[in-house]
């Protein structure tokens, strides 16, 4: 049996949760409860679009131009996001990660950066994804196995979903491997980010230029309302691709929440990942995709952080960073 483009297939279930995770990206491909979608999915045999369910490391979102110094040395990174000039969500996105630990409900895969150009450091990406009654736990660790200090940042790329939704009929180009659940396309029926009530606890926001989204400055959300959500209301036709800090939560810990008319969703993690981009998943251009989930991804450091240093890891040779977060069922 050929592998699926998204490639080897790991399903995970306990307490009416099931994931499905792809080793191309240790990606999140699938994430239910109760046969409620939690997560906006994609099909096994599909090029996993939109960063959808990604691990982003060894940075989250952009590095401006893909040129920092770091250690009295300049580099330039491939822009992977040449439309707006900008090194986009890390290197490991496309790598095809190899199993370490595979039980019914926990999966643990790895992969190894190596020294390239851009970042010539060497660092060994360990991704482990975990489900219980509290829901889904992705845990990320960085491990310098290099000589040389390197940069790091990492943090994940779900769309949640909030309501209900109804499956499609298969397509003909979806794989299922034997003992994995039918695969499900595009929903119909569901209900998109406008009709639903964000809880955001964030009262700072990075605002950034409209043409590449470069940051500018950090400012209070009470000069833009627009973006302030530490009250829970409806998002409507907010348009949001924002990253936000000065979190709040309870015991250290975040949660950023989504409710719908029926169930709801939430990301939950603690001080390990300071910040948090929030996107409405606008693409007007591609109505069947538009607005469909709402991007909440917790990060160690903001945008371009190489450049900028803000709660940017320095992974001295010999050294680990690990972090993690939650999805879980409202």
């Amino acid at each position: 049996m050929s592998v699926p483009r998204s490639g080897k297939q790991y399903r995970i279930a306990a307490s009416g949760y099931v994931a499905e995770i792809a080793s191309v990206g240790a990606s999140l491909r699938t994430l239910t409860f109760d046969g409620r979608d939690l997560v906006v999915p994609f099909d096994a045999d599909e090029v996993r679009p939109a960063y959808r369910g990604a691990t982003l490391a060894p940075w989250p979102n952009r590095i401006v131009d893909g040129a920092y110094s770091f250690a009295g040395a300049t580099h330039q990174l491939p822009l992977t996001e040449p439309e707006r000039h900008q090194a986009l969500h890390g290197l490991v996105v496309w790598s095809d990660f190899t199993e370490r630990v595979v039980e019914d409900d926990r999966v643990v895969l790895a992969t190894t950066i190596v020294p390239q150009a851009g970042y010539p450091f060497a660092v060994e990406v360990e991704v482990e994804y975990r489900v219980d009654e509290h829901g889904l736990t992705q845990r990320v660790t960085g491990r310098n196995v290099g000589s040389d200090a390197a940069p790091w940042g990492a943090g994940p790329h779900p769309y949640l979903v909030a309501g209900p939704s109804i499956p499609t009929p298969p397509s003909n180009r979806r794989f299922a491997p034997a003992g994995a659940s039918a695969e499900r396309g595009p929903r119909s029926g569901t209900q998109k980010v406008d009709d639903w009530t964000l809880l955001l606890p964030a009262a700072e926001v990075l605002t950034v230029t409209d043409d590449r989204l470069s940051p500018i400055a950090l400012e209070p959300v009470d000069a833009h309302p627009q973006w302030d959500f530490r009250v829970a209301r409806p998002i409507g036709d907010t348009f949001i691709d924002h990253a936000f800090t000065a979190l709040e939560g309870a015991d250290g810990h975040v949660s950023v929440e989504l409710h719908a008319s029926e169930g709801g969703v939430a990301i939950t993690w603690d001080e390990g990942c300071p910040w948090v981009q929030v996107h409405t998943a606008d693409t007007p251009a591609v109505p069947a995709t538009h607005r469909l989930g709402l991007a909440v991804e917790p990060m160690t450091c903001p945008p371009d952080a190489f450049n900028s240093g803000t709660d940017l890891v320095v992974l001295q040779p010999g050294a680990e960073h690990a972090v993690s977060w939650r999805i879980h069922a409202l």
